[in-house]
């Protein structure tokens, strides 16, 4: 068995054990373990990880530890650019396309009411999302800590908060998503691209009291369903403004 030192900042603290958090601590592994085989091992997530310094030098997640080594493990960085030293992964962690796992429904709606592309199904099997995730590089949405340990997932993130509405103004702060909004852009239901509806068209696809009070409208082609900024619009409306998305 080989010892070395482990130290984990901000946000991977939550995954510790309470005695190991904001701390340096030891740890034993076998003398072929890789950092993120450690990583791991201690309950932190790979895909919650972009920069891995070992005796304070940057490397990647196959770096086997030497006894005495001194790790420091850190998440996303959104106030400065440390793209120079990254070697965990070859592309950058942030991406705008996501897939969901069953119990994010109401965050992937928010999302595509943000206009971000979220594949979500609430009888996706975990090999699903690990497939779509892999197909798609799209960055996984989940509370169970396992299936962001999956070894083809390399983008997820860890949702902390129960409501939807502060599970997407986590991931909006996580991910600085504020500046590549584009609102009401995707269908709700399917994630499909929305179309203005020309009003003389809707009219005949929307209750009557709805044509009369209404003059804007768009249409998802592919489940035909029609949107109007009625009562519901308004309340995504100020979620939207609550995000600081303008």
């Amino acid at each position: 068995m080989t010892t070395s030192r482990f130290r984990f900042y901000a946000e991977l603290n939550d995954f510790l054990a309470p005695a190991r958090r904001h701390r340096e601590f030891a740890t034993s592994s076998p003398e072929t373990a890789s950092v993120k085989h450690v990583i791991e091992a201690l309950g932190v997530p790979h895909t919650e990880v972009e920069l891995v310094l070992v005796n304070g030098e940057s490397v990647g997640f196959d770096r086997q530890l030497a006894a005495g080594d001194r790790v420091a493990v850190y998440p996303v960085f959104e106030a400065f650019d440390v793209s120079s030293l990254l070697r965990v992964r070859s592309a950058p962690l942030r991406h705008t396309r996501f897939v969901a796992d069953a119990h994010m429904g109401g965050l992937a709606r928010l999302l595509r009411m943000t206009g971000f592309d979220t594949l979500y199904d609430n009888a996706y099997e975990d090999s699903q999302i690990e497939r779509l995730a892999a197909r798609d590089h799209r960055i996984v949405l989940t509370r169970d800590r396992d299936l962001l340990k999956r070894r083809s997932i390399t983008h997820g993130c860890y949702i902390h908060a129960r409501k939807p509405s502060k599970q997407v103004e986590e991931v909006f702060a996580r991910l600085d998503l504020t500046h590549s909004a584009r609102p009401f852009t995707l269908c709700l239901n399917c994630n499909t691209p929305l179309r203005p509806l020309d009003r003389d068209e809707a009219i005949n696809r929307v209750p009557p009291d709805v044509a009369r009070r209404h003059h804007n409208f768009s249409t998802c082609d592919h489940c035909r369903r029609v949107f109007w900024e009625g009562s519901h619009w308004q309340h995504m409306k100020a979620l939207i403004t609550q995000l600081g998305i303008e």
